[in-house]
């Protein structure tokens, strides 16, 4: 499958006129087989950015949301008032009650909208656990298997239960692989089940070692040293042609992955473009 995607919100923006940024994500994704959205952002900046970058939200076929955060599904509500009813690709967890813990307070992180006020503006809510093709050579991940030991995510997020707060391990952390002639294109949310582990299970489900692009969030950002620095060592370890990064990556990342892949590493921003 040929496929191109978009970035229409995200933390960054540079020398695109009209444009605004917000701390989320957002991708427009362009297919043979018609256009998606992968992920919403926050909400503030999707609609305005996809009028910028001229990129018709009503001709989704489909909203694909990697995980249950805020700013990445905060956009879902702006664009049905656009689109009407669309499918949304999501995890059964989409709805959880999550928080995130900053200065010794919890603030909530999850879904800012109900589930039956989002189907009174259009959504049909497909929900899965397992890898889930969407589309002939596309696939959403579904629950990624945890297998390093190093990759123990950000200690910081928690759900509510009963009354008490626990970590959360986002189970409901999920990527989209696209099968292509020059390899896999991996998109990433935030990468909360860990970068290594989500490549490894891509490259295991598709048998296909090669992977020409991945881009999105990798939230190395707030993990600690150890699991960034391994992580970035056992990345050289694939076959990887172009690495786009963003969002949850945090700027010592960011360079350090510059560093390490060079002329293969990109900064992928509000209005960047990668095809396969």
């Amino acid at each position: 499958m040929k496929a191109k995607a978009t970035v229409i919100s995200e933390n960054s923006v540079f020398h695109l006129p009209g444009a605004i940024a917000e701390h989320g994500l957002s991708i427009y994704l362009e297919t043979e087989n018609g256009n998606y959205l992968f992920d919403t952002g926050q909400g503030k900046a999707i609609i305005n950015n996809a009028r910028v970058l001229k990129k018709d939200l009503t001709s989704i076929k489909g909203v694909i949301l990697s995980h249950h955060h805020y700013d990445h599904t905060g956009g879902l509500l702006p664009v049905l008032e656009i689109k009407g009813q669309v499918d949304v690709f999501a995890h059964a967890q989409l709805f959880k009650e999550s928080y995130n813990l900053k200065d010794n307070n919890y603030r909530y992180s999850g879904l800012p909208y109900n589930r039956i006020f989002l189907e009174s503006k259009g959504a049909r809510f497909l929900l899965n656990t397992d890898w889930l093709e969407i589309e002939p050579g596309m696939f959403l991940s579904g629950e990624i298997p945890r297998k390093t030991d190093f990759e123990e995510g950000d200690n910081k997020l928690h759900i509510k239960e009963g009354g008490s707060y626990i970590q959360d391990i986002v189970l409901d952390d999920q990527s989209l692989v696209i099968t292509t002639e020059k390899g896999l294109f991996i998109v990433l949310g935030c990468a909360h089940s860990g970068i290594i582990n989500i490549l490894d299970y891509a490259v295991r489900k598709t048998g296909c070692a090669k992977i020409c692009a991945v881009i999105g969030g990798t939230h190395l950002g707030p993990v600690s040293e150890i699991q960034r620095e391994t992580t970035i060592k056992m990345l050289k370890e694939f076959d990887i042609d172009k690495i786009g990064v963003s969002h949850c990556t945090g700027l010592k990342a960011a360079v350090e992955l510059g560093q390490q892949f060079k002329e293969k590493f990109f900064f992928c921003n509000v209005g960047t473009v990668v095809a396969s």
